[in-house]
């Protein structure tokens, strides 16, 4: 009974890609830090039917995430696609940041998808492939948010490391890259944004895109 699973599953990005990858008839698990995140996502899902699995877990932690992982995966099977889409935001100018709270920030916006990708990466690849998906952001580098910007580099770093590790195996890796902060009814509506890894998960091997850039207008794929 593979799904998806989304880690960063509150509300915005993360309740709209669950939304979608159930349309598409998906089951869903469901990983936040917070229980409460999941609540509204959860209930909607249920009510339509869809079989949905939740684990609570602090991204930057390996060994919460990782037993997440597992706890939802052991009620799903192995994902057929994994989004993670946990990241700290918050304003910081260069020098604000102590090492650690670089630290902090790096562990979640980074290598937290890192952990979650290579732990579910084998029995991914053992059930057929899949795809890993990871919300992007930051295009442009900015001072006021240097923590962000340093993280959502290294994501695109760790894009293009993981699609040469697992796209053999016929794992696509991809990332997409949010122009703008995120809001209903706006440019950055979570909904549009979710049908970006919708259109990712379902492309043929041919067709990858590695990276999606998102500004509000039609996506741009970025080469």
């Amino acid at each position: 009974m593979a799904g998806v699973v989304i880690v960063g599953a509150g509300p915005g990005i993360g309740a709209s890609v669950a939304r979608r990858f159930a349309a598409g008839g998906m089951p869903v698990g469901l990983i936040a830090r917070m229980a409460g995140s999941t609540a509204a996502v959860r209930a909607a899902l249920a009510a339509a039917g869809v079989t949905v699995a939740e684990a609570t877990a602090d991204a930057g932690q390996d060994d919460q995430l990782t037993a997440a992982l597992d706890a939802v995966t052991g009620q799903l099977g192995p994902p057929e696609a994994l989004v993670y889409n946990a990241g700290l935001i918050r304003h910081d100018r260069p020098g604000e940041l102590s090492r650690q709270q670089h630290v902090t920030a790096y562990a979640i916006n980074v290598l937290g998808a890192m952990t979650a990708a290579v732990h579910v990466a084998p029995a991914m690849a053992a059930a057929g492939g899949g795809s890993i998906l990871i919300t992007g952001g930051m295009p442009e580098p900015d001072p006021a948010v240097t923590s962000l910007s340093l993280g959502k580099a290294g994501v695109r770093a760790l894009t293009r490391l993981l699609a040469s590790e697992y796209g053999p195996a016929g794992i696509h890796v991809a990332t997409v890259t949010v122009g703008g902060a995120v809001a209903p009814g706006g440019r950055f509506d979570p909904d549009r944004i979710a049908e970006q890894y919708w259109r990712l998960h379902v492309q043929g091997p041919e067709a990858w895109e590695h990276e999606v850039l998102f500004t509000g207008q039609e996506p741009s794929p970025v080469r």
